[in-house]
């Protein structure tokens, strides 16, 4: 599978529950930490170049190339997950976490948002929702760096600038996508983001990874948007030790002039 990790991860360890032998292909500017991760549980790694989706080295179609020549070679065949194209990711997500946030809400959810990877949980959580309630407001934090923003706010993709988070951000509009568009849209930067990520940290003892400050930043801004006695939800990702050499790291950040955790 074509991961930036943390799917990743998540196949491995089920891999080898089931006796599977696992092979993850990673773009090689990950972090460390996740790095670690999977090796830690047995993977074969691939490593490869970051590079855009229309590059044939890109990671995501990397992978789908290496899992059919290794179902052609094993007498067991080989399963690609292919998560971005694979639409039982966005049906997991209206079939369990949408119905979840429903009933712990107990309908009374005004609105939901979160960033986009493969676009499966905002698209299947998005459908869900608005299934039961077409006034619950579906709203896509993006980072920086991602044409996602500007897809559904201008119907063309064209990135601006960057980003450190990792696992989020896309230009292209992938299958777990097609068909869905959000009530609106906003574009987070990591200046935004850090601070929010560090709060976190500090007030609410939550250490969490970048993606997840995108998220919190777009929930708050979305409060903001609706009005005070609504109630917002997002998907807290991620933990922020899978990025402690980047997210949590002074002197990463301070050489891309963004800010520090306040405390190291």
């Amino acid at each position: 599978e074509g991961t930036a990790g943390n799917t990743g991860i998540g196949l491995a360890l089920v891999g080898n529950a089931r006796g599977y032998r696992t092979v993850i292909v990673m773009p090689e500017t990950q972090s460390q930490e996740k790095k670690d991760m999977l090796l830690l549980c047995g993977v074969d790694l691939r490593l490869v170049p970051a590079v855009p989706y229309a590059n044939p080295m890109n990671y995501v179609r990397y992978s789908g190339r290496l899992a059919e020549e290794i179902a052609a070679q094993e007498p067991n065949g080989a399963i690609w997950a292919n998560q971005f194209d694979n639409l039982a990711n966005r049906r997991g997500h209206y079939e369990t976490t949408g119905p979840e946030i429903w009933e712990e809400t107990d309908g009374r959810v005004d609105g939901f948002t979160c960033s986009v990877g493969t676009g499966g949980t905002l698209s299947g959580v998005g459908i869900a929702l608005k299934e039961r309630n077409p006034k619950v407001q579906i709203y896509l934090s993006d980072c920086m760096g991602s044409g996602i923003y500007s897809w559904y706010a201008r119907r063309e993709f064209k990135p601006e600038g960057n980003s450190i988070t990792e696992g989020i951000g896309n230009n292209r509009e992938t299958k777990n996508l097609e068909g869905f568009t959000p009530d609106g849209q906003y574009q987070i930067t990591d200046a935004e983001m850090l601070p929010i990520l560090f709060s976190l940290v500090q007030d609410e003892g939550l250490v969490l990874g970048g993606s997840t400050g995108i998220n919190v930043c777009g929930a708050m801004r979305l409060a903001r948007e609706l009005g005070p006695g609504r109630t917002i939800v997002t998907i807290l990702a991620d933990s922020g030790t899978r990025y402690q050499s980047k997210l949590f790291n002074p002197e990463f950040l301070k050489a891309r002039d963004l800010p520090t955790p306040p405390w190291l």
